[in-house]
Order: structure tokens, then sequence, then C-alpha cells
């Protein structure tokens, strides 16, 4: 039984075919300012119909001094800046179908957790980790998948 259940994830793949286009476009996307903080990603990729957000922090535009007042105002913030970022690129957050949410302490889940769903009329898929550490001291990151209507 044991051999059966550690070949059946290959079997099932077995009758997958994966199609993988080399001709996809590719734009790597910056938001304003960011090339002068010299930072070593992208805001975002555009793979054709999907882009791809780098995590966000809940940092006040413009700064890199996070919200403060908890972990509300942190995750509200991070989801404006999520929000800001997708229109920046021709999307919103209708158009989220994935996001990963790291916590720097996930007893803070169900504080972060309710100010969260009340930026989606959707549910997109979600992970959320507890993590050893953020960027800048941060106590939630968010990073986001979206898939847009129409390529650009």
């Amino acid at each position: 039984m044991k051999r059966l259940l550690l070949l059946l994830p290959m079997i099932l793949l077995a009758g997958c075919e994966v199609q993988v286009d080399l001709d996809s476009e590719v734009e790597y996307l910056l938001t304003p300012g960011q090339e002068d903080l010299d930072l070593p990603f992208s805001t975002a990729v555009r793979v054709d119909n999907t882009l791809y957000l780098s995590g966000n922090l809940g940092n006040i535009p413009g700064s890199l001094d996070l919200a403060e007042g908890g972990i509300e105002n942190e995750t509200r913030q991070t989801m404006e800046n999520i929000k800001s970022v997708l229109e920046q690129f021709g999307s919103s957050l209708d158009d989220v179908v994935k996001c990963t949410v790291f916590l720097a302490d996930m007893g803070e889940w169900g504080a972060m957790n309710g100010v969260y769903e009340t930026y989606f009329t959707n549910k997109p898929a979600r992970s959320a980790l507890g993590v050893n550490g953020l960027a800048l001291g941060a106590r939630v990151e968010i990073e986001c998948i979206a898939v847009l209507q129409e390529a650009s």
C-alpha cells in the first residue's frame, strides 16, 4: 500500500502533458522611484496576461517607514500598496487569483485576516506562512498573482 501511495503522484502526472510557450512575452515592471532604491527585484513581472507581484510590505508610499498602529494598520497599508501596484499595471484586486501571506507572528493571523478579507469580492487562493523575520521589521508581507483580462 505504501508503495502505491508513493507511486500515485507519478502515475497521475504520467498522463499529463505540460506545455511551455517559449515565445511568451515577459516584461519586468518597476514602479516610479524604484530604480532610485537600487533593489535587486522588480515590482512585478508580466508574462503574457499573468502579473506576478513581488511581496509588498505595509510601508508608507515614498518611504521605508511602516504604518504604525499594529498588524491591522500594517495589513491595511500592505493591501493599499498592492492595490496601487495592480492599478499601475492595468489590473485590480478583482484580477487576483493567488496570494501568499508571510507573518512574523502567526498569532496575528486572525487580525491580519480580518483586514485582508475586506479587500476582495472574490476569494483568491491563499497560503499563509509564519516566518522568522521580514524586511524592515515588518509584521506582514503579501505577494500576489493576477490574471489580466487582456494581455497588454
